[in-house]
């Protein structure tokens, strides 16, 4: 018997659906695309993981809070993805990128999104009023020396003489900046001890205990006179257990009087 074939059935499937099925789409979920994107594309997420720890942990090196690095990371990373999404806009029946593509596109947009981001952050206004407001009244110190020591160890932020070098403008050095004068004029206020002593009685011991200059305040050169040598170190505290109000009991008492030591 002849076989009688329908002209449909005469017609040749076409090669993607005889090879291979559609790819799916997650397009409605956000969450579900990433996640296939990540999975897709390993060493585009390694590098990306890598540059994130790197981020943070340079953040830290340098004494950047986190607090101000975290946000920064996201805002880079939400810019990128927006310049990755309006990218596939506008090639909606291009197939899935390959690895290299899909690196050089995410890359540029990791980069994009970076300046666009370092742009955007120069607008806030917070680290840009350095003041210097008149003080109320230094320690009376043990002798010029002793001060000169503190001045370089301490007066960075400890005073209301703040040198704020020309990238301290810039954000985010300006928002760190800002938030360590803040922070230690809070502590102590060596231009305001006559009013505030503030945690002034500590200052041996944190000087003592190595806590003070921080460490990172010193790394890549800057303000290598706080950098103390041992000898230096030792001067100054001996400066400051005979200057009052630097330790408990130490010097010679506000009132005119001497302390126990004396």
């Amino acid at each position: 018997m002849a076989s009688h074939r329908t002209e449909a059935e005469d017609q040749p499937m076409p090669a993607s659906s005889a090879h291979s099925p559609a790819a799916p789409r997650h397009d409605g979920d956000p969450v579900r695309r990433a996640v296939t994107t990540a999975t897709t594309h390993p060493v585009v997420t390694t590098l990306v993981v890598i540059g994130i720890a790197l981020a943070i942990a340079f953040s830290i090196y340098v004494g950047l809070d986190l607090f101000f690095t975290i946000p920064i990371l996201v805002m880079i990373g939400v810019v990128a993805w927006g310049l990755h999404w309006l990218w596939r806009r506008r090639r909606p029946a291009e197939p899935s990128l390959s690895n290299a593509a899909a690196g050089r596109v995410g890359f540029a947009a990791v980069a994009i999104g970076a300046v666009l981001t370092f742009g955007a952050i120069q607008l806030a206004p917070y680290g840009r009023s350095h003041s210097n407001p008149s003080g109320t009244g230094e320690p009376q110190w043990a002798s010029a020396r002793t001060r000169e020591l503190m001045k370089d160890a301490c007066y960075s932020c400890h005073s209301n003489e703040v040198h704020y070098p020309p990238y301290a403008s810039i954000a985010p050095i300006s928002w760190m900046v800002q938030r360590h004068v803040d922070e230690a004029r809070e502590k102590v206020n060596y231009s305001n001890f006559a009013t505030d002593p503030g945690e002034a009685e500590n200052t041996i011991e944190v000087i003592e205990n190595g806590e003070m200059p921080p460490s990172y305040f010193t790394r890549f050169g800057l303000h290598s006179e706080a950098k103390l040598t041992d000898a230096q170190r030792k001067e100054l505290i001996d400066g400051l257990r005979a200057t009052p109000g630097m330790s408990e009991g130490g010097g010679q008492r506000r009132d005119g009087g001497r302390g126990d030591g004396d």
